[in-house]
């Protein structure tokens, strides 16, 4: 191969080749969400958008790409002197978007940088003016402030301030404690209350219930004594209805009345036993039924059906008049009643029985 030929095909070989980086300097893509900034000789010239864009090679440059999406950052803890002059150590994170490429490159050096070192003093005077407590419970308000000093002055940065959050509040140990055992003691106390007013209620509901109680017991007590008061009534007038409409003979009251003394004694606190003054009554009247003789032509033979019963005219009350003349003697004293009229006096030998019998040894 000749000389010339050899310098041909170089020649040809290097125009390719330039050709080649000349399409490739003067054609550019641009990913989504980003931007670049093109300086032609040395100058602002525009800004590259996503997609393909063309450039004039060798004279328009390229600067680093920027992220036009929302970023967050976090920083470091922050000492910060509250106004009760407590050093709390404050986390901070924060949310920014490129807004503008053009001035984030050229307004600012480091805007990243720049917003730790804004947040950071912003920080300190808002928090400077609240005391720990209100620090600890106005996170809110912190945020609020911060956010609105920080979009304010990143504006003319090309940069826009989404949020600020706090993220932990960290105050000394010894402060820690100091809100601990606080903290403890107020639970402590409200604990106390709800335990004494549980009490309280519970014993208000079981006094209520024991009123009721008593109140519906009382009810039921005298409902109960009204019915057992009528039918003790009904009992006794009908037992009384009984005895009148069966008309029973004196043999026969008597022999109840004798069969009833015995209840008078039943007990075991009875001392003492009354005797009733009209036992030697009932005795007689029994004695006199059982003993006296059934043949009419019998000396001592007594007609039952002649007793005469009258009233006294010196006291209300009843008197019996009984003949027992002619009974025979059974032992058993003859009793007269007071005022009586009629009938035959008392046999020899015969005694008069008091109203009222002295009592009997218990």
């Amino acid at each position: 191969m000749d000389p010339a030929t050899i310098v041909t095909v170089v020649v040809v070989a290097i125009i390719v080749v330039f050709v080649l980086v000349v399409l490739f300097r003067a054609v550019r893509i641009i990913p989504q969400a980003s931007a670049g900034v093109v300086e032609r000789l040395g100058k602002y010239h525009k800004t590259l958008m996503p997609g393909l864009n063309l450039l004039v090679p060798f004279i328009d440059r390229v600067r680093p790409l920027i992220d036009m999406r929302e970023q967050v950052v976090s920083f470091p803890p922050q000492p910060v002197i509250t106004e009760d002059n407590l050093v709390v150590s404050i986390d901070t994170v924060v949310y920014f978007q490129v807004t503008d490429a053009r001035a984030a490159t050229y307004e600012i050096a480091n805007y990243l940088g720049a917003v730790e070192q804004l947040t950071t003093t912003t920080l300190r005077n808002v928090v400077g003016g609240l005391n720990l407590e209100e620090a600890l419970t106005s996170r809110d308000n912190i945020n609020g402030q911060l956010r609105i000093v920080l979009d304010e002055a990143t504006g003319k940065w090309g940069i826009r301030v989404g949020r600020v959050e706090l993220k932990a509040i960290d105050p000394p140990v010894s402060i820690q404690d100091s809100m601990e055992q606080q903290m403890r003691a107020e639970r402590n106390r409200r604990a106390a209350i709800l335990t004494a007013e549980g009490t309280k209620q519970s014993q208000i509901l079981e006094a209520e219930g024991s009123r009721q109680s008593a109140i519906l017991r009382a009810e039921g007590d005298a409902r109960a004594q009204v019915l057992r008061a009528q039918g003790e009534a009904e009992a006794i007038e009908t037992v009384f209805n009984a005895i009148h409409l069966g008309d029973p003979d004196p043999k026969l009251l008597a022999y109840q009345y004798l069969q009833t003394l015995p209840k008078l004694a039943d007990g075991t606190a009875n001392k003492l036993w009354i005797i009733p003054s009209e036992l030697t009554e009932a005795l007689k009247g029994i004695g006199s039924g059982f003993f006296a003789p059934k043949d009419p032509s019998a000396p001592g033979w007594v007609d039952r059906g002649t007793t005469k019963v009258s009233e006294t005219e010196q006291t209300p009350d009843l008197a019996t008049t009984v003949d027992l003349g002619s009974e025979p003697d059974l032992g058993f004293p003859t009793v007269t009643r007071p005022g009586s009229s009629d009938g035959p006096a008392a046999s020899d030998g015969s005694t008069d029985v008091p109203p009222t019998a002295p009592p009997a040894a218990p």
